[in-house]
């Protein structure tokens, strides 16, 4: 049996990789190609204690993957978005591939990584580089991704941070981000161009989903779920999730999908990412617990889905499952 373990709630259980190394994938997603899982993330620092991990959600190596054939065994197969350590480079760390998301694309047989960009030092900010769409594009799922440039989708004045990337059952695919824009802060979806390399003009601001951030999307039936957090920065809150029979809304409202969740916090974590094992009808909704004091030692909480008949979307804890059990 393949068992996921999660620990106690209360608990920061690290997972490793066949080196015994730390698996070290902050934000990041899965993707399955030819009957293997690619685990890949921003691969964080780990500052002396100090620093109370000040500056540890930067990275001066980049994006990070793994492999496995089970879910559960990852062996580590290195950096495939690369920081360089030229001053001036965009690329010269610390800075942030934050929350990267891969897709691949039919049409042109590549693979595309969508992030949020912010330029060194790694701090958010208001100014051109400091909150950004970046996009990196390779032939390999688990190749060197070549570094395309960064661009801010509908309009210059909207920032760019949380983001994520969803692709339709027609192929089409979309970049969802948290907008900001002064004081105003809302998700919007933004269609991406048939090659996923730049965004289209078809784009809406989700209203339903206003102040919200760490989005994750799912179609089960005729509905789409998404899932998201509320705007504590690295502190655990409330998740909400939403559903709608359209990508491009009305979205409603579902609340909480965390069952048993008496101290309201999903669980002390964030959501990253929803996948769905090959041949199976089970979602894994993967989250992150973020370790503030050391980012390196940042660990995960992977629970499937429960979706009931009348359309809710459901999350229990498990301290441990069998994935064949789902």
């Amino acid at each position: 049996m393949k068992t996921i373990i999660n620990g106690n709630i209360d608990e920061f259980i690290q997972w490793h990789d066949t080196d015994g190394n730390i698996i070290n994938a902050s934000d990041g997603g899965i993707i399955c190609v030819n009957g293997v899982y690619h685990w890949y993330g921003l691969q964080l620092r780990d500052l002396p204690v100090a620093s109370k991990g000040a500056g540890g959600q930067t990275t001066l190596t980049g994006v990070a993957m793994y492999a496995s054939t089970d879910l559960v065994t990852w062996k580590y197969e290195g950096i495939v978005l690369a920081c360089r350590n030229a001053p001036g480079d965009p690329l010269c760390g610390p800075m942030r591939f934050e929350r990267p998301k891969i897709l691949y694309n039919e049409r042109t047989g590549k693979y595309v990584l969508w992030c949020h960009y912010v330029c060194a030092p790694g701090d958010h900010g208001t100014t051109p580089g400091t909150a950004e769409a970046g996009v990196a594009v390779c032939d390999t799922v688990n190749g060197h991704y070549e570094w395309l440039g960064t661009s801010r989708p509908i309009d210059d004045k909207g920032l760019v941070r949380d983001s994520t990337v969803y692709q339709d059952e027609d192929g089409s695919a979309y970049f969802i981000y948290d907008r900001m824009v002064g004081e105003d802060r809302c998700l919007h979806i933004v269609r991406l161009s048939e090659d996923y390399l730049s965004f289209t003009d078809d784009w809406k601001r989700l209203d339903a989903q206003y102040l919200r951030e760490a989005a994750a999307v799912v179609k089960n039936g005729k509905y789409y779920y998404m899932v998201t957090s509320g705007l504590t920065g690295w502190e655990f809150n409330r998740a909400k999730y939403f559903r709608s029979e359209c990508l491009f809304g009305p979205w409603e409202d579902m609340g909480d999908p965390c069952i048993g969740d008496d101290a309201h916090n999903t669980f002390r974590s964030q959501t990253t990412y929803i996948f769905k094992p090959e041949g199976s009808d089970t979602c894994i909704h993967m989250a992150e617990r973020h370790n503030t004091q050391s980012f390196l030692k940042c660990s995960y909480i992977w629970l499937p889905i429960e979706f009931t008949p009348d359309g809710q979307l459901e999350l229990r804890y498990r301290n441990k499952w069998d994935i064949a059990d789902v």
